[in-house]
């Protein structure tokens, strides 16, 4: 199925080696189940990258775009856990992105994930987008299940309470998301599709990147307990 609900959390980090063990855990023991079970929220997926910096993203799927402006999401923002506080302190070069998602096409989940970053300036949006219906279809291509725009809102977007350090650089910016089976399959699409001569009509990208899955949670799993 294409990605579930409307809205979209993005962040992204690096943290020192001598911290990675405890953020991981962090990650796997309380927040991640922490952030989908606010209301609105559906699923959550954690990656570590193959080639990309920062080296960990997370997606967070939401019913629409307001559940992150709603009162029950800024009531957690508001109050974090201590771990959560001492674990979000250590973030470096973090990126927190609230966005829309305007094209969704595919069936499932990949174990593997391309990120290509663009910048459109407001009198491109609307054909970069008409573009983008065209080249983000996975036209039964081996290797890759489905294909994601999502466009930020600024005004939702960057620091928090929890994370004053987040950069709101490119606020406007547009992630376009390849889900793969491997890694090979999503660098051949970014490579045909978004990088040299075949990016025409639209510009190079800010930046790409490839990631692993390391974890995909649903509201139903935590149901299930």
């Amino acid at each position: 199925m294409p990605l579930a609900g409307k809205g979209m959390l993005l962040t992204s980090m690096n943290i020192d080696a001598a911290d990675e063990a405890d953020f991981n855990r962090w990650y796997d023991r309380e927040h991640l189940e922490e952030r989908v079970a606010i209301d609105g929220f559906l699923e959550a997926r954690r990656y570590v990258a193959h080639a990309a910096n920062p080296r960990y993203l997370s997606l967070y799927s939401t019913a629409t775009l307001d559940v992150l402006d709603s009162p029950a999401y800024k009531t957690r923002l508001a109050s974090p856990t201590d771990w959560s506080r001492q674990t979000m302190a250590r973030f470096k070069d973090m990126l927190r992105v609230v966005a829309r998602i305007t094209i969704s096409k595919g069936t499932g989940r990949g174990a593997a994930l391309g990120l290509v970053r663009l910048r459109p300036a407001p009198e491109t949006a609307g054909a970069w987008r008409d573009a983008l219906q065209d080249r983000l279809t996975p036209d039964k291509r081996d290797g890759i299940i489905a294909m994601h725009l999502l466009e930020s809102e600024p005004e939702l977007s960057g620091p928090t309470a929890e994370i004053p350090a987040a950069r709101n650089e490119g606020a406007r910016d547009w992630f376009v998301l390849i889900d793969g089976t491997h890694v090979g399959a999503v660098s051949a699409v970014i490579a045909e599709r978004f990088t040299g001569p075949a990016a025409m009509p639209l510009p190079l990208p800010v930046s790409v990147g490839t990631y692993c899955l390391m974890w995909d949670l649903a509201k139903s799993d935590i149901a299930r307990g």
